[in-house]
């Protein structure tokens, strides 16, 4: 499914439930927001190496759909492609100074 198929299938989605009163710059920020927060959800508590299960990969899968649903809402109502908006930001960030991380030591090595 390319990028128009996805807008007007959430379009529709959302016009047939009557939802566009909702669907303000501000509510979807904090739609986007909680849905982010469910993709965090997943990983709190364990360890990082620690690989996901089947049902736990699901669980991510619907959850970083949700993510991306919330954000082609934004996109959408800002009138933004968000590939432009990916490659603008790309092109701003090969030109900024990332501090070399791997020279860096956490605080746990610190200690």
């Amino acid at each position: 499914m390319n990028y128009d198929e996805i807008v007007r299938l959430l379009r529709h989605f959302r016009d047939q439930r009557g939802w566009q009163k909702y669907h303000n710059l501000k509510d979807l920020a904090i739609s986007l927001n909680l849905e982010a927060s469910e993709v965090l959800e997943i990983f709190q508590w364990q360890p990082a190496d620690q690989p996901l299960n089947a049902q736990q990969t699901e669980h991510l899968s619907d959850e970083l759909a949700d993510t991306m649903i919330y954000l082609t809402y934004m996109f959408d109502k800002l009138g933004i492609d968000p590939g432009d908006a990916i490659k603008k930001k790309m092109h701003f960030n090969q030109h900024r100074h990332w501090p070399k991380i791997d020279q860096q030591k956490t605080p746990k090595e610190t200690k």
